[in-house]
């Protein structure tokens, strides 16, 4: 046998030592629904972010989360807050606007998000192309939320549509895919018409994507898998978000009343099941306050539900 000199010996456990770590890196994201890494949308732990922005953000990559979605970036700059994401561990990868943001400075949030480095910008909320009609006695914004909540006309979606698809053209020049994200005010009815199905119809399919908050269309009294099934590559993006058991379906503003993935109404088997088939790429865990158990605990066993769920 030829003798091997140190360094070929030392060369040669190097590559092993990392073809180990590749290959467990690679099981352990195989352990992950539809073998993408579990994401956060960090909404979820806002208060925690607002007291200790760095040291939050390690903490969520310390129970093995991989990416997250941004709601608001607490006044950094776009350098910042890649600098803070990847001294966590984690990458950005979406963002949440709501739609009057990116009609005042799209060009501004378009800069900000290639900077960071972002794939997706979601639309979180609508707009409506007269704001008037919804301040007549109103006394604060969540007043005028509660208005537009409710208030909102088939021939408003059709104008958001519009809007979307105009946006979405612009992203898509720098290279980001943008989409809009539900609530359960998108399935009013009108006439038969459910307002989701048509914002699905009129969005250009390429400029628009749709993150299906699996949560808010349970809300909604609908289901998220009937949806996956329908609408296979209109969606993207998932938020898994889980409402409590016992839960009476609503349109209200307060109706997702959320707990712990694995511990709510939803059948996660078969949502994963339904996205492999729908083309879904990503999906980011969400949980809404009021919380019974400190954010960052019940974040850790949403995680691991998800790690150890077998689709």
């Amino acid at each position: 046998m030829t003798p091997i000199s140190r360094r070929q010996f030392l060369s040669k456990s190097a590559m092993s030592l990392a073809a180990a770590y590749l290959s467990a890196g690679s099981s352990r994201l195989a352990a992950d629904p539809l073998g993408l890494p579990i994401g956060l949308q960090l909404y979820t732990v806002k208060d925690e972010l607002a007291k200790d922005f760095d040291g939050t953000l390690r903490q969520v990559g310390a129970i093995g989360y991989k990416e997250v979605e941004m709601a608001g970036f607490y006044n950094k700059k776009a350098a910042e807050v890649r600098q803070s994401l990847d001294a966590a561990g984690l990458r950005g990868t979406s963002a949440h606007y709501p739609l009057l943001e990116l009609l005042s400075s799209l060009d501004e949030k378009i800069a900000f998000a290639k900077e960071l480095g972002l794939k997706y910008m979601i639309c979180s909320f609508p707009w409506i192309a007269d704001p008037s009609r919804f301040q007549t006695g109103v006394k604060d914004q969540m007043d005028f939320a509660r208005a537009m909540w409710s208030g909102l006309t088939l021939d408003d979606w059709k104008w958001n549509a519009e809007q979307f698809n105009k946006v979405g053209e612009q992203t898509m020049k720098a290279g980001i895919q943008f989409g809009y994200h539900n609530h359960n005010l998108e399935f009013k009815s009108f006439d038969g018409v459910i307002a989701y199905d048509e914002l699905l119809r009129l969005t250009d399919a390429k400029l628009v994507q749709h993150q299906l908050d699996c949560g808010w269309v349970a809300a909604a009294g609908h289901d998220p898998v009937a949806y996956l099934q329908k609408y296979p590559g209109r969606f993207s993006l998932l938020h898994v978000k889980d409402p409590k058991r016992g839960f009476t379906p609503s349109l209200e503003l307060e109706a997702a009343h959320t707990t712990e993935i694995g511990s709510g109404a939803v059948d996660w088997k078969k949502v994963f099941a339904a996205a492999k088939k729908a083309g879904v790429k990503g999906y980011f865990v969400e949980q809404e306050p009021p919380f019974e158990k400190p954010p960052l605990e019940a974040i850790k066993i949403s995680y691991n539900y998800l790690h150890k769920l077998k689709v």
